[in-house]
């Protein structure tokens, strides 16, 4: 039994891994559902879904809520059959590297090859066979082109073996190797990772709760053991009035409620601790802080109104202690105006922070418009991996632009063979080796033409 499925897999199956047709249909399934990940918004909510993607009319004729839901499109890496492929497209790496890269580990396994009948340079297709040559040079030659030389007497003849460029020969089973990492590290991400947003207000502290995506081992990696206090939020604006950057001032709380790390973000500066990652994303009003007369300061939350074309929060106020009359205050941004609205939607004034204002037969201060900073929480352990596995992707690129030569040499009581084999830059290399040969035969006639010292007596 075990030895038939030995043979299965050694015979059909891993064969079939590492048949190039597969791997090329996996890898362009891989890219095709990647980018559906990025077209399809991933991780939002069921009405989010139903409102972009309806039944009737259907994007494209299919594309509907119940389509990406059912696919699981909405959340495409982490689906199993997504996860499935990755693992499938690994073992096709992994089986075309053993079964056809690996070979060139052996040249780290022995450090010379010589070839020791003539016949042996036959066989090569760049091969040349020389009634004179000088032995020296041609090995001076080769090691003044960085070759690796290695030499070998037996009986009366010389063989001579040399090599350059033997990282070209390592560089796939690097690109190969550094796949199967930036796969590996992808796989783990999913799997052990999450994503989360909050939106949270000046001066307050939060935990990380609203989890938007998470994977099925993610529960070690979302926070438990500390919370975030936002010292302050902030907004710079541009002389126009626009938006420049928004700021958030963080301070990381350990169990104990004391400060383990503070640092200000912003928009591509992010705040990381543990392995956790909080970026700044976005903003709103939270609330304002008012008083009537002569009340103790109160804080009322702001929402945002349903405006087509404008990003506005609102309030309301009473200014009677039954509530039967208040006003509507509307902020669009942190700059310090509110716009005051009375019960029938009409504009009656405008209030600045730290200011205050008559309306209703009462006097209204505004203190303070809060802000609340947006923030994007997430976790990736896969991303060192990822990190890693480009780097190694990278250096195997280049290592595989690295020609591999090599050069065989027999010297004979009457004759020099001399052959040599590249796996790339084939002109290059036979321009190297002629040149070589050239040097080595004229050193050769230089000797047996060089004129004999006559004998001097006294």
């Amino acid at each position: 039994m075990f030895t038939a499925v030995k043979r299965y897999f050694r015979k059909d199956l891993i064969p079939l891994l590492a048949d190039l047709k597969l791997a090329i249909a996996l890898l362009l399934a891989i890219a095709i559902f990647s980018i559906s990940g990025t077209v399809i918004e991933q991780g939002q909510g069921l009405t989010f879904y139903q409102e972009n993607y309806p039944e009737s009319p259907a994007l494209f004729g299919f594309l509907t809520w119940k389509f990406i839901l059912i696919l699981g499109l909405d959340h495409v890496y982490r689906t199993w059959w997504f996860l499935s492929i990755l693992i499938l497209f690994g073992a096709s790496l992994t089986a075309c590297t053993f079964t056809r890269q690996i070979t060139a580990l052996r040249w780290f396994s022995r450090t010379w090859n010589f070839y020791s009948k003539p016949r042996q340079f036959e066989k090569m297709a760049l091969s040349t066979e020389l009634e004179t040559g000088d032995w020296d040079v041609l090995r001076s030659q080769l090691s003044e082109h960085r070759y690796k030389v290695y030499e070998k007497s037996d009986s009366d003849d010389t063989m001579l073996y040399a090599q350059k460029g033997l990282s070209g020969r390592i560089g796939p089973i690097v690109v190969h190797a550094s796949m199967l990492l930036i796969l590996g590290g992808a796989i783990l991400g999913s799997m052990t990772g999450f994503f989360a947003q909050e939106m949270v207000p000046s001066g307050q502290t939060f935990k990380v709760q609203n989890i938007f995506d998470a994977g099925p081992w993610a529960g070690p990696q979302i926070p438990k053991d500390w919370s975030v206090h936002v010292n302050r939020f902030w907004i710079d604006y541009s002389p126009e009035g626009r938006v420049d950057q928004f700021y958030s001032d963080l301070s990381v709380l350990d169990s104990a409620g004391e400060e383990v790390k503070r640092k200000t973000i912003w928009v591509n500066q992010p705040l990381r601790y543990k392995n956790v990652t909080l970026y700044q994303a976005d903003w709103a009003i939270g609330g304002v802080k008012v008083r009537i007369n002569n009340s103790p300061t109160f804080e009322l939350a702001m929402a945002p109104l349903d405006v087509e074309g404008a990003k506005l929060w609102g309030t309301w106020v009473p200014t009677k202690p039954d509530m039967s009359a208040g006003v509507s205050l509307i902020a669009q941004d942190l700059q310090g105006t509110l716009l005051l609205y009375d019960m029938s939607g009409k504009l009656v004034s405008t209030v600045r922070q730290g200011s205050s204002v008559e309306v209703n037969g009462v006097r209204l201060y505004l203190d303070e418009i809060i802000g609340s900073t947006g923030l994007q929480i997430k976790a990736d352990p896969g991303i060192p991996v990822v990190y890693l596995g480009f780097g190694l992707l990278m250096v195997g690129v280049v290592m595989s632009y690295i020609s591999h030569s090599q050069v065989w040499a027999l010297k004979t009581a009457d004759k020099l063979f001399v052959g040599g084999r590249t796996n790339r830059a084939q002109v290059s290399f036979e321009k190297e080796l002629i040149s070589l040969l050239d040097e080595t035969t004229k050193a050769s006639v230089a000797q047996t033409t060089a004129p004999i010292p006559a004998n001097t007596t006294a």
